[in-house]
């Protein structure tokens, strides 16, 4: 390999950034909205749930009780004597939940609830339920109120104590956020070269083709990394979200993960050689496999068989996990050593066949 020439190319990368900021944009505006979007548009925690509260009793406790409800963060409370009201309100979306307090509630050590939840989304009628039962334990234990079936249940969040889903959200998302620049960022510039005939020129000159690749990639990898150090400020110091790994694993696993993220960009702008279409392919073939089967979002133990095996070959699937592990649990070596290797191997394949195919593009 010729210093030389690698040099020279690297040069030329570089002015090709500055005379466009395109790539800029995508860089560090790009991740800040995604960033922006993930922390405060989308949760998966559940607030400001409607509910319906039919109080039968009369008793000082069940008016307690109710107070308990209005008082939550996380209902909106209805009350109504009129059970059918309420149901053709469950039937209609206008309430998930109706809470019905038995006549006889708090005379003699009898404290009968019935809770009906649309379970239509299968993951709100869970929170719905553990959130009913928390006020329910917390009235109870408040009012000293023990009867037989009372079983008291101390728990403890590990990793994430305000069991908050921006705690793994945020970190996940910088995953999305290094797979999605990678693709683009060589995918597009590229492209561009192929469409304005530099590219041609640049094949011409005695620079040899592993010159070219890495002349290419080493200038956006650059970009990259510093769109990885933007992401971690952001998350540890606007979202306050704790680090508990160490910063070296960190980069590290970030700068193996850009080798297979830059070399998929280049294998699509080889193939498509335009910009369009070569960011819609980038968009279906990394940033959707990224948000949907790498477990970001998406229990894979939750897919079916066939899915679960085709996520072996997304190497997102391996960064959501370790970056995830970085943030909430720390250094855990086992995670992080499986995982680069299975990224180095599936970057060892990228990059030969973005080696092969260019050598018959230039034929």
């Amino acid at each position: 390999m010729n210093k030389k020439h690698l040099v020279t190319l690297i040069k030329k990368e570089n002015l090709q950034i500055m005379r466009d900021p395109s790539a800029l944009l995508i860089v560090f505006i790009l991740p800040l909205l995604l960033l922006f979007l993930m922390g405060y548009a989308v949760s998966l925690d559940a607030k400001n749930i409607p509910l319906g509260i039919i109080s039968k009793s009369d008793s000082s406790h069940a008016r307690g009780l109710v107070e308990s409800f209005r008082g939550s963060k996380y209902f909106i409370v209805t009350e109504d004597k009129n059970k059918e009201i309420f149901m053709s309100m469950i039937q209609n979306n206008k309430i998930k939940a109706i809470l019905e307090i038995d006549g006889e509630f708090g005379r003699e050590n009898s404290y009968k609830i019935q809770l009906l939840v649309d379970a239509t989304e299968p993951n709100l009628a869970g929170f719905i339920q553990k959130y009913v039962n928390s006020i329910i334990s917390l009235w109870a234990q408040q009012n000293n109120i023990i009867t037989a079936y009372d079983t008291k249940i101390e728990s403890r969040y590990w990793f994430n104590p305000p069991v908050s889903s921006r705690y793994f959200l945020i970190p996940g998302s910088i995953a999305v956020i290094l797979t999605m620049i990678g693709t683009l960022l060589t995918s597009l510039v590229i492209a561009r070269e192929w469409e304005r005939g530099t590219m041609e020129a640049i094949m011409a000159t005695p620079t040899s083709m592993l010159e070219i690749i890495i002349g290419k990639i080493i200038p956006y990898f650059t970009l990259a990394m510093g769109s990885l150090l933007l992401c971690f400020l952001v998350a540890c110091f606007w979202y306050e979200i704790p680090f508990r790994g160490s910063l070296l694993i960190l980069f590290l696993m970030g700068a193996i993960y850009l080798f297979p993220a830059l070399l998929s960009g280049l294998l699509i702008s080889v193939f498509t050689k335009n910009q369009f279409l070569a960011a819609q392919i980038s968009l279906v073939s990394s940033f959707l496999p990224a948000f949907l089967l790498s477990g970001f979002l998406f229990e894979i133990e939750n897919m079916p068989d066939w899915l679960q095996v085709l996520t072996h070959v997304i190497p997102a699937r391996y960064f959501v996990n370790s970056i995830q592990t970085l943030f909430l649990a720390g250094n855990v070596y086992d995670i992080f050593l499986i995982s680069i290797m299975a990224i180095i191997v599936i970057g060892t394949v990228l990059f030969l066949c973005v080696l092969v195919k260019s050598k018959k593009g230039i034929e």
